[in-house]
């Protein structure tokens, strides 16, 4: 099943709540995009963009998300989330999930967010920060990080 996330360096363990199932006895649409947020939160952890924020006042703001459901889930399970930064530019990142259920051993479902880098003391867009694309760099080394400099 590990396979099943190769190319994804930070995998996040969920463990399936009876209260997130719907009507139709599974998993609600919505719930998802709270397993993306707390997978993306661990692996900004990873690369210390929160602490950056704390002293920069440069933090991520969401841009846009989706999601692709390929199979329900149901309680019990645990989801094992994938989570990466596909593309990079100077100022944002798309990250990619991918959801594993360790019931099933299958991908459940797959999305993706776009995280802009936001000056909150400025209130405009900001560049990401050297170090936090080395750190990114170093969790993936597949990553193309040729970040424009203008």
């Amino acid at each position: 099943m590990s396979n099943l996330l190769d190319g994804y360096p930070v995998v996040t363990e969920i463990p399936v709540a009876w209260g997130e199932m719907d009507a139709l006895n599974h998993v609600n649409n919505v719930v998802y995009f709270r397993y993306f947020e707390t997978a993306r939160l661990e692996y900004f952890a990873g690369i210390g963009l929160m602490e950056e924020m704390k002293a920069t006042q440069t933090g991520p703001v969401l841009s846009e998300t989706s999601s692709r459901y390929r199979r329900p889930v149901t309680y019990p399970d645990t989801l094992l989330v994938g989570s990466r930064v596909a593309e990079l530019t100077k100022d944002s990142f798309v990250m990619e999930y991918k959801i594993v259920s360790k019931q099933q051993g299958v991908v459940t479902t797959s999305g993706s967010a776009k995280v802009v880098m936001f000056d909150f003391a400025q209130q405009k867009r900001a560049n990401l920060s050297l170090t936090l694309i080395e750190k990114m760099a170093s969790m993936q080394p597949e990553l193309n990080v040729c970040v424009p400099t203008d």
